[in-house]
């Protein structure tokens, strides 16, 4: 049996591993150890903890890490508390493999526990650009400690290869984003709606905003244009979900409590977990904000996207995502652009297979007794 471990820190990253956690939960040559961190196990950011066990996932190790101050330092020394946290774990507890996801800084701290461990790392969702936000160099630095990739295009795939990745560790595997949208069962209309407490005749936003972290200082004067458009487009209700532990989250996440508390139809989450999550994309009028959630996952089933501003700025994005500058007149020119548009679904980001394609790839390379020795792949790349 080969043990691969999963990291998670934030909800979102949690929502979108859950389809691959199963696959190695219930595969009988694997063993998962799944690693809890970060925003899960803090109150300020709901205890998403509870969710991973009320899926009936068991925890390896909860591994704090998490400063509370959303500041350059506060992350800096969040980055170092996962760097020694890890180290501390993985110095009892070697995983045959790590897999991680994305772009966060305190993934740069635990892959670089693992690297100095031994232990190859697999990480999804490379290749990607992101060039409003600082998670682009975090994503590409991840890209050269890992092992074997998983993007989720063949455009992203090629772009690993040009960052002189081995052609025969890189596989275009489609977004577990896309599998969790197509596979799991979720509410109907009319009980989401009682259960976020929705009038039963309003359409709704799904309203995710996050910092543009390469902006300083721009959180705030961006939340207020994207307030200002909400409260022009009084005939929606909002539902807000909270900003995540980034440099400026801390503004964003109190100006948008309280415009929830004057606005009757605004109403804000610290989680709304993954299943109640895809359900309101599902059923909303559109998906408002700057979350990758509303480029990677809301196409899948078709509903309209308003991607407000520059973090987004560089990912592939589908024909239902309507990107517009970060100012109330533009906001509110693009939501009336977004709600004519059909709702076609797309595939961009693949089939649904996402999961089983991970897994089998993950087997045959622990099946080969695998060196971490890397050589720099200077080959041809299409495109």
């Amino acid at each position: 049996m080969k043990t691969v471990a999963v990291v998670t820190a934030t909800r979102a990253e949690y929502g979108i591993l859950t389809p691959l956690i199963r696959a190695i939960f219930e595969d009988p040559e694997l063993t998962l150890s799944l690693l809890v961190t970060g925003t899960h196990l803090s109150p300020k950011f709901g205890f998403t903890k509870q969710a991973i066990l009320d899926d009936g996932f068991p925890i390896a190790a909860e591994i704090p890490i998490l400063e509370e101050e959303n500041t350059p330092f506060g992350i800096s020394k969040t980055v170092a508390n996962a760097t020694v946290g890890f180290a501390r774990y993985f110095s009892e507890n070697r995983p045959d493999l790590l897999v991680i996801l994305g772009d966060r800084t305190e993934m740069l701290g635990i892959a670089i526990a693992a690297m100095n461990a031994r232990i190859p790392i697999a990480h999804l969702h490379g290749g990607e650009l992101t060039q409003g936000a600082v998670d682009d160099c975090v994503r590409h630095a991840l890209t050269k400690m890992s092992a074997l990739h998983f993007p989720c295009t063949e455009v992203y795939r090629q772009r690993i290869l040009r960052l002189g990745e081995q052609p025969d560790r890189v596989f275009n595997v489609g977004s577990l984003g896309t599998e969790n949208i197509l596979r799991q069962p979720l509410l109907s209309e009319a009980q989401l709606r009682q259960d976020l407490k929705l009038p039963a005749d309003k359409p709704y936003s799904v309203v995710t905003f996050h910092p543009v972290t390469l902006e300083e200082g721009s959180a705030e004067s961006q939340v207020n244009a994207l307030m200002e458009a909400m409260r022009q487009k009084n005939e929606y209700a909002y539902v807000i979900t909270m900003a995540n532990a980034d440099d400026g989250g801390d503004t964003v996440n109190r100006l948008l409590k309280a415009f929830c508390e004057e606005q009757p139809d605004a109403s804000f989450y610290s989680s709304l977990g993954m299943r109640r999550y895809l359900s309101a994309v599902r059923y909303a009028a559109f998906v408002l904000g700057n979350s990758s959630s509303g480029v990677l996952e809301a196409p899948v089933i078709g509903t309209p996207t308003v991607n407000i501003g520059e973090r987004q700025t560089g990912r592939l994005m589908a024909p239902s995502v309507v990107n517009c500058a970060p100012s109330a007149p533009q906001i509110v020119a693009a939501i009336e652009a977004a709600v004519r548009l059909p709702r076609t679904p797309s595939l961009l980001f693949g089939d649904g297979t996402t999961s089983r394609r991970i897994i089998s790839e993950i087997k045959n390379y622990l099946r080969e007794a695998p060196s971490l020795k890397k050589t720099f792949y200077e080959g041809p790349v299409s495109g």
